[in-house]
């Protein structure tokens, strides 16, 4: 099979929307209005940075590469994706809020130093997938774990202040993902009348956790991250697809927008 015939696989699949009960497709009970998208992985697109700003936070802590304490807190940074960058440190450091804080105030640092440095390059086809939900009548609201100097330096960086309605990080609402606190407070802000109009997408088992709490019809994982498909689908992701770019299909085709759908891994 080439790769064009593996595209057309996985778009036929993520098509098919199987009700959880009997395996019936099940018909579009609302249109999405808004999608709340994650935005450290699946907006940006570099993992390696943020794990870099990690890396360089727990070292100034005493937790060295080559280390077992190094590999254990890195092993709980990637359980970890999708969280507040505070929680995850507090994770780290549990019996010590000053050295969370100090490492968060690190990490910070050092993802805004790199972004200074070498700027930031969204995956390919990310602002014709912005631009055409936005085109479409479909509201966007970024969120994200990171705190709220390194998303505005962010979203001055990549000159998107006008490419999205609303931005929000835990600073904002009091809780970072899990919890649907963000994606709750985007649908007050932005008149959204039923969680039923409303798509969460990202990149971790976080993301579909705080989706589905949120109660929203969709709860799209993307298979471009560090996590696993089987991941997404314990968070209760309700569709899966294998990038960014496909994300208008779904949202804006009114039969792919209730259940859930199975694909293939990428």
């Amino acid at each position: 099979m080439d790769r064009s015939d593996r595209q057309r696989e996985l778009n036929a699949q993520a098509s098919m929307v199987q009700d959880h009960t009997d395996g019936a497709t099940v018909s579009a009970v609302a249109p999405i209005r808004l999608v709340c998208l994650d935005l450290a992985v699946t907006t940006i697109g570099d993992t390696a940075l943020i794990e870099r700003a990690f890396a360089e936070a727990i070292a100034t802590q005493g937790i060295v590469p080559g280390t077992s304490a190094y590999a254990r807190a890195m092993v709980h940074v990637h359980r970890s994706r999708g969280c507040s960058t505070i929680d995850v440190f507090r994770g780290i450091f549990p019996a010590n809020e000053a050295q969370a804080q100090a490492a968060h105030l690190t990490f910070e640092r050092a993802c805004e130093g790199a972004i200074e440095r070498a700027g930031l390059v969204p995956p390919p086809g990310t602002i014709e997938v912005l631009d055409k939900l936005r085109g479409s009548g479909v509201r966007i609201c970024l969120i994200t774990g990171l705190s709220r100097n390194t998303l505005s330096r962010v979203l001055g960086t990549l000159g998107w202040v006008d490419k999205v309605d609303l931005a929000l990080c835990p600073e904002d609402v009091g809780r970072g993902r899990p919890w649907p606190d963000m994606i709750l407070h985007a649908i007050l802000r932005l008149g959204i009348d039923d969680v039923h109009h409303v798509a969460v997408v990202g990149e971790t088992e976080s993301d579909m956790l705080a989706g589905r709490r949120a109660g929203a019809q969709v709860t799209a994982g993307i298979l471009t991250g560090a996590q696993s498909q089987e991941r997404l689908l314990a968070g209760g992701a309700t569709h899966i697809l294998p990038a960014i770019t496909s994300l208008p299909d779904l949202i804006l085709t009114t039969d792919a927008t209730t259940h859930h759908t199975t694909a293939t891994a990428r």
